[in-house]
């Protein structure tokens, strides 16, 4: 069942991030982020709830994308669903949610970043209809501390 993220999500999302993204961000700066993103309508976060146990089992993070040279659409910022639920068609119900509030918007693409490590999620997006139109490399400069 789809549904909005909410603050008891927290230790959820807080071990779907660790387990199957490699992200150890503490729970608290996990609640702290969801509490300010829910409230920001540039994000959209949406999570599948297993119907019986209520368990998050994963989730879709967008932002909206908007540059001097598009016109607007999401940019997929994290889609994770707990490592043993992958394969169960989550992350297609994940990306189809977010795609229909795509439509509602009128934006008029997805898209999203996968590092080059990632095959297994790079099959997955051509699987559902995404298309890699480029390979890019990210710079980082980091302005406070040595961490992200």
């Amino acid at each position: 069942m789809l549904r909005a993220l909410k603050a008891t999500d927290v230790a959820s999302i807080y071990e779907i991030n660790k387990d199957a993204l490699g992200y150890d961000f503490s729970p608290e700066e996990t609640a702290s982020q969801l509490a300010k993103l829910s409230q920001d309508s540039h994000h959209f976060l949406l999570g599948f709830e297993e119907p019986t146990s209520h368990d998050l089992l994963g989730y879709v993070h967008a932002e909206v994308y908007e540059s001097l040279y598009s016109n607007a659409g999401f940019n997929i910022l994290a889609l994770a669903v707990v490592p043993q639920m992958q394969g169960k068609g989550i992350g297609k119900i994940l990306l189809h949610g977010l795609e229909q509030e795509a439509k509602r918007r009128g934006y008029e693409f997805i898209r999203l970043n996968s590092a080059d490590h990632r095959l297994g999620a790079h099959a997955f997006y051509e699987r559902v209809g995404y298309t890699c139109d480029k390979v890019q490399k990210r710079f980082i400069k980091l302005i406070k501390g040595e961490k992200l």
